[in-house]
């Protein structure tokens, strides 16, 4: 199959984004662009690439939601046996990156992994619909399985077990956090001039620079 795609394309004409109309750190600007994300957007405004590398240097990324969002950085929850949880396990760094198509805005982050405290994880887990507590018992991540009936078999078996009581969360299963290092802000321009600013962290403060397209 040969789908030709060479000349799809869009224009863009975003707000205009400079280092003397934006904050002095990035985050301020940052939950702005959210906060109009899940206005606009239609679907998914804190879905994110979460891009890791393994013991041989080689990347993967997947889209995880971010569910967590404060001075800190930026939270998200997956199983600790999972592919990311092993590669983060091994090279505790990572990217993200948010792509909001409505407001023409891309924002890339990148920097050190921690893991999310245990209280923190639990009070995130019994906020989860009970279904999705159970899920995170019935999925082992990442694993092959031989058929959907092997899912639905331990869906069975521990609807069962928990018919009565409370889902407790999974030992293996909790959240992350990226102690962002660098964010970039890209607001889509005509012509393909499109709008680039980079913060980095340097100590106790941040720095600010303006990047060509």
């Amino acid at each position: 199959m040969n789908t030709d795609i060479a000349d799809v394309r869009r224009d863009y004409s975003g707000d205009h984004l400079d280092t003397e109309s934006t904050p002095d750190a990035p985050l301020e600007l940052f939950q702005s662009w959210l906060t109009l994300a899940l206005e606009r957007e239609n679907d998914d405004a804190n879905a994110m690439t979460l891009a890791t590398v393994d013991s041989l240097g080689l990347p993967h990324a997947r889209i995880v939601l971010l569910k967590g969002l404060d001075e800190r950085g930026f939270a998200f929850y997956t199983s600790y046996q999972s592919h990311k949880g092993a590669e983060l396990a091994n090279v505790p760094h990572a990217a993200l990156v948010f792509w909001w198509p409505v407001l023409q805005r891309q924002v890339r982050v990148e920097g050190r992994v921690v893991q999310v405290e245990d209280g923190e994880s639990d009070r995130y887990f019994q906020s989860r619909p009970r279904a999705s507590q159970l899920g995170a018992w019935i999925s082992q991540q990442g694993v092959e399985i031989p058929d959907r009936e092997w899912l639905e078999e331990r869906r069975h078996r521990f609807e069962q077990l928990y018919t009565s009581q409370d889902v407790d969360r999974p030992p293996h299963w909790g959240g992350y956090r990226v102690e962002p290092e660098i964010i970039e802000f890209w607001q889509g321009q005509a012509d393909r001039l499109h709008d680039r600013l980079r913060y980095r962290r340097q100590d106790d403060h941040w720095s600010k620079v303006r990047l060509a397209p």
